[in-house]
């Protein structure tokens, strides 16, 4: 599946679409997760708990919020893939942040948690027909369709993984 056109999603979601260099989805999915779970692995539990800046997330609840973002995604886009008629709820991330415990768990744990939530969407987009993936829906008060949820999920890891090296590395 190619990258959707900005008609397939709302604005808000282009800066994450925009962090996927590839332009199929199953080749995004495959070639990120070697190098995103290598730059975990070489953050130290010690490091995971840091804050960049007074106020902002540890190393450890961005981790957790991406892990949390991309189970609410894969749920989306499996909710519209199969014709769910209702509208979606929101995801409010900061409450998400602020009730995951993510402080008081083991860095690895956290690692490990992401490496198989993401197999897990990987087999959700994978046995995903081209009709279910140009499948749209409602969530909120916006639409988007379940191949634009998944480009939008590899993009925020690269995006996170992005502010976690320029805001906690200074690179």
């Amino acid at each position: 599946m190619k990258k959707p056109l900005p008609q397939n999603y709302p604005d808000f979601f282009q800066k994450y679409i925009n962090q996927v260099k590839e332009e199929n989805l199953k080749p995004a999915f495959k070639n990120q997760m070697p190098a995103a779970e290598l730059f975990f692995k070489s953050i130290s539990n010690e490091f995971s708990n840091r804050r960049y800046a007074e106020g902002k997330w540890t190393i450890k609840e961005v981790l957790q919020h991406i892990i949390d973002a991309e189970r609410v995604f894969a749920y989306r886009a499996l909710c519209i893939a199969r014709k769910e008629p209702n509208v979606l709820p929101p995801f409010d991330e900061n409450n998400y942040a602020i009730n995951s415990n993510a402080e008081s768990r083991n860095w690895q744990d956290l690692i490990d948690e992401f490496v198989i939530v993401r197999r897990s969407t990987e087999y959700l987009f994978d046995s995903l027909s081209d009709e279910a993936l140009n499948s749209v829906g409602k969530v909120s008060n916006y639409t988007i369709s379940v191949s634009s949820i998944g480009f939008v999920t590899v993009g925020h890891v690269n995006h996170h993984i992005r502010i976690i090296q320029e805001r906690y590395f200074g690179v």
